[in-house]
C-alpha cells in the first residue's frame, strides 16, 4: 500500500486540501498536473499571504495610487517563489509527508514527481523569481536574494522549534521590507514596524493552520505553535492578532495616514476578531476556512492603506 492509498485513521474523517476535481485535474495537460499541484497553483491562499506584504508595503511607501506594473511584478514573484518555497519543503518533508492524513497525497510522497525531478522544477521557478527580481532597484534585488536564506531552512524547522510559525513569519512577510525598497530605494521605520506586524499575523494564522494536523504531528514527533499552545491557543491568537492590528496601525501613523486608514482599519479588525471568536480548533475544516479567510484580511488592508493616501 503506498501513501497515497493509505487510509485515515479509524474515528477519523479523511482531511485534505488536496482537491482531485480542481482546475488542475480539469484542465492541465497530464504531464504538467503534478508540478503545478508542487506549486500549490490550485490552492492560491498561501500565494495571497506571501503577496500581501508586499502590496502592503509598496502602498504604503505610495503617495496616492500604487503602480500597477510593480504590483503586478510582486504577483508573479510571489506566484513562483511561493512555489520554490512549497518545492523546498516537498523535497525536505517528503517522509513526513507521507506519513500526515492532509499531506500524503503530494505529489513527491505519493510517487508523482522523482525528487531529481522536483530540485530541476525548484531551477527553474528561482530563475523565472530572479527575472522579476532584476526589474527592481539594486538594494531591492539584493534584499530579495536574501530572502532565500529564510526560504531554504524555513522547512527545517518543524524538526527543531515548538515555533516554526515564527520562521515562516519572518519568511512569507520579507516582502513587507522589499515592496518599500522598491518605491523608496531603501528601509524606513514604517516598513520595519510592517514587518514585524506581519510576523505575528502569520503567528496567528498558521497557528490555526497547524492545528490541522496536530494529531499527526504529535505522533511522529514534529514540532509546531499547535501543540506548544495545545487548548490556550485562541487566547494566544487573540494576543497576535492585536498586536497585528497595532503594528498595521503604527506603521500606518508613522506613514502619515490618518482618518480614513483608521477607520477602515476597524473592518480588518473586525476580520480578525470573527476568525478567532468563531474558530473551533478540533474540526480540521474549520481550521482550513479560518486560515483561508485571511485573504479578505489582506485585501482590507490593502484598502485602508490606499484610501487612506488617496483620500
Amino acid at each position: 500500500m503506498t501513501s497515497l492509498e493509505q487510509p485515515a485513521r479509524p474515528g477519523r474523517q479523511a482531511h485534505t486540501d488536496i482537491r482531485p476535481d480542481g482546475w488542475i485535474d480539469r484542465f492541465a495537460p497530464a504531464p504538467v498536473r503534478p508540478y503545478l499541484k508542487l506549486a500549490r497553483l490550485d490552492r492560491p491562499i498561501g500565494t495571497w499571504l506571501l503577496l500581501f506584504p508586499c502590496w502592503w508595503s509598496q502602498a504604503l511607501a505610495t503617495q496616492g495610487w500604487p503602480d500597477p506594473w510593480m504590483m503586478a511584478l510582486f504577483g508573479i514573484g510571489a506566484v513562483v517563489m511561493r512555489g520554490a518555497g512549497c518545492t523546498v519543503n516537498d523535497i525536505l518533508d517528503r517522509d513526513i509527508d507521507g506519513m500526515v492524513e492532509r499531506t500524503r497525497s503530494r505529489p513527491i510522497p505519493s510517487g508523482q514527481v522523482s525528487v531529481k525531478q522536483a530540485l530541476a522544477f525548484l531551477v527553474f521557478q528561482l530563475l523565472v523569481g530572479l527575472l522579476v527580481l532584476v526589474q527592481f532597484n539594486g538594494f531591492t534585488i539584493l534584499l530579495g536574494a536574501a530572502s532565500l536564506a529564510l526560504v531554504f531552512t524555513y522547512p527545517t524547522m518543524k524538526r527543531i522549534t515548538w515555533w516554526p510559525q515564527a520562521f515562516l513569519g519572518l519568511t512569507f512577510n520579507w516582502g513587507a521590507l522589499v515592496g518599500w525598497s522598491a518605491v523608496t530605494g531603501g528601509l524606513d521605520l514604517p516598513a520595519l514596524v510592517l514587518y514585524a506586524a506581519g510576523i505575528v499575523w502569520t503567528l496567528g494564522y498558521d497557528t490555526i493552520y497547524a492545528h490541522q494536523d496536530k494529531e499527526d504531528d504529535a505522533r511522529i514527533g514534529v514540532k509546531s505553535t499547535a501543540l506548544r499552545l495545545g487548548e490556550a491557543s485562541k487566547i494566544w491568537i487573540y494576543g497576535f492578532y492585536t498586536l497585528t492590528y497595532g503594528g498595521l496601525l503604527a506603521a500606518g501613523l508613522l506613514a502619515g495616514l490618518g482618518f480614513w486608514f483608521q477607520m477602515l482599519m476597524t473592518a480588518a479588525l473586525i476580520q480578525l476578531a470573527w476568525q478567532v471568536g468563531t474558530w473551533r480548533p478540533d474540526d480540521p475544516a474549520d481550521c482550513l476556512v479560518k486560515f483561508k479567510s485571511n485573504r479578505w484580511f489582506g485585501w482590507l488592508v490593502l484598502g485602508a492603506i490606499v484610501a487612506g493616501h488617496v483620500l
